[in-house]
């Protein structure tokens, strides 16, 4: 795990701890890496809740509420499922804040229109829920590595 990457999580902490709120988080292409980044971190118990590994389309629907329908209309990598898998994490957990990831690290996977390096992000607390899309560069773990960087950015964004 990179410094970055702890520096991040210590600060998402502290701006958790402050305002008193829990973390949960859903993660399909960063197989559990921003929960790994979060619990990292000494006391994260006191603010972080869990983590739905959701990688299989099943599994999202499944473990997060996510209907099929969505999944097929939209593909498991959009901005849509997305934010589903935010409200899923939010309904399914004690969480006052909920972030997910959904994506194509690669090498293979891209499909048209959604190149490998595509990643949705999702943020977000009871109703307002904010959603995203970049397509990043690199191999697998890069893709994967940016993810969870700018989850936890984008997070302390939505914090704030």
């Amino acid at each position: 795990m990179t410094k970055d990457i702890v520096e991040l999580a210590t600060q998402v902490g502290r701006a958790l701890q402050e305002k008193g709120l829990l973390l949960s988080t859903a993660e399909s292409c960063t197989g559990g890496g921003v929960a790994q980044a979060v619990t990292e971190i000494a006391g994260s118990s006191g603010w972080f809740d869990c983590g739905f590994v959701v990688y299989s389309n099943a599994s999202k629907s499944a473990m997060l509420d996510i209907s099929a329908a969505l999944i097929a209309q939209q593909g498991a990598v959009s901005e849509e499922v997305a934010a589903a898998m935010v409200e899923g994490a939010l309904a399914n957990s004690n969480a006052h804040v909920a972030l997910s990831t959904t994506g194509i690290a690669g090498p293979g996977g891209a499909v048209p229109g959604k190149p490998v390096g595509t990643v949705c992000f999702g943020w977000g607390s009871g109703t307002n829920v904010h959603t995203e899309r970049l397509v990043f560069s690199g191999d697998r773990q890069a893709v994967r590595e940016q993810s969870v960087v700018h989850a936890l950015q984008g997070l302390l964004r939505f914090l704030n």
